[in-house]
């Protein structure tokens, strides 16, 4: 007589890596070249590394993704280097191997800073503060990073495409505007604000990501006024300081990186040509408050012309100098 065990379910999970996703140089030019780097966890040898650009798909709230140039084989490497980057631009890896591919997990979102603004790693978002004529652009009103979580704030995406989609990434999500505001257009109306940090981009159908912004939601009953974007170097900059319920009555004090360098009964810290210098962490204190720190990027303007473009373009000019020279002597003689 044959006897059988109880039966039972064997389910098998298959728990793929999901790669991390970083870039260097963290703060670009136009023009510059970009590195990817793609690390795997418990890294070993048969994997190829496979490379992709983020095209927004606004009607299904998701990314779509493109293969880049060179990469539908999988490279050895485990980086990728974007060469002119001249626009914002998202991106996402993954790694295989073996000769029916497996797939790692595309590359998870991650935040890390750059400037006072933030790359974005879904999608890695990477703002070109530099390039004199983006794509696309966010503007906040109130123009400051610091608002009380009271406040009505107003985002408005800018660029050539009509149809808009605003994004917020916190710690906890990754959400639509429709989620937390009210859409009008390509403006996205938020009348109360959460708290802590959250970073703001648009993106449109047509793969454009505009600058990203950070905004900062205070419970607090003081607030540093400081600009969302940073500020081009030899132009003016004013800091404030703001309370909820009173007006500033007592001596003001602006702290740069920890150090005071201003304490008096104006309300304002007026720069009136910015520096590399001045970048930094900046502060107030008033009436025994003391606001939360806010960084202020300067950004350098830079020549419309990349640099080969330039030294080319001036050559030129040089040798039709030198053969119209030649030409009078010839013709003297």
């Amino acid at each position: 007589m044959t006897e059988w065990s109880d039966a039972f379910t064997l389910i098998v999970y298959d728990n793929k890596p999901r790669p991390v996703l970083t870039v260097s140089p963290s703060w670009l030019s136009p023009g510059a070249s970009v590195t990817l780097n793609c690390e795997v966890e418990h890294p070993s040898a048969g994997w190829r590394f496979y490379w992709y650009k983020t095209v927004p798909d606004l009607s299904h709230n998701s990314y779509s993704y493109e293969l880049l140039p060179g990469s539908s084989s999988g490279t050895e490497q485990d980086s990728y280097i974007v060469h002119g980057q001249t626009h914002t631009a998202g991106y996402v890896c993954r790694a295989g191997r073996g000769d029916r591919v497996y797939y790692t997990q595309y590359s998870e979102p991650s935040l890390s800073g750059l400037g006072g603004e933030f790359i974005f790693v879904l999608s890695l978002i990477i703002p070109c503060f530099s390039d004199l004529h983006p794509a696309a652009s966010l503007t906040v009103n109130p123009d400051r990073v610091q608002h009380f979580t009271s406040d009505s704030v107003s985002l408005s995406c800018e660029g050539n495409s009509a149809e808009w989609r605003l994004k917020r990434f916190t710690d906890k999500d990754l959400l639509d505007c429709s989620e937390w505001g009210t859409i009008t257009g390509s403006t996205c109306n938020i009348h109360r604000l959460q708290e802590g940090d959250a970073v703001y981009w648009c993106e449109s159908q047509s793969g454009e990501f505009s600058n990203a912004v950070n905004i900062t939601g205070q419970t607090k009953d003081i607030i540093l006024v400081s600009p969302v974007h940073p500020v081009t170097k030899g132009d003016p900059v004013t800091l404030g300081c703001k309370l909820t319920t009173t007006e500033l009555d007592s001596n003001v004090f602006f702290y740069h990186n920890d150090k005071l360098i201003q304490n008096d009964t104006r309300q304002e810290l007026n720069i009136s040509a910015v520096s590399k210098s001045d970048e930094g962490f900046y502060k107030c204190e008033c009436s025994g408050k003391e606001s939360r720190q806010s960084w202020v990027a300067v950004k350098s303007l830079e020549s419309s012309f990349p640099v080969p473009v330039l030294g080319g373009l001036l050559s030129g000019i040089v040798m039709i100098i030198l053969l119209f020279l030649l030409c009078h002597y010839k013709k003297a003689k």
